[in-house]
């Protein structure tokens, strides 16, 4: 995922997203312990994604506190 894709949706999408992709990389990290994933790079791209969409939330947060 972009960070120009993340930056067009909503916070709560944003949110609703977030959450997602932590249960689908508690799945992978689960499934990589019990037999080895072919493609372990998964879990490093997930990692970054949930960074990224935080970082983005982040930001949206001190922006509107800046504007206050």
């Amino acid at each position: 995922m972009k960070i120009s894709e993340v930056r067009e949706m909503s916070s709560k999408d944003i949110l609703e997203r977030i959450e997602m992709e932590k249960t689908q990389l508690v799945k992978v990290r689960l499934n990589h312990t019990v037999s080895p994933l072919e493609n372990t790079t998964q879990i490093k791209n997930t990692r970054r994604d949930i960074a990224k969409m935080m970082t983005i939330l982040r930001e949206r947060q001190l922006n509107e506190s800046k504007n206050s």
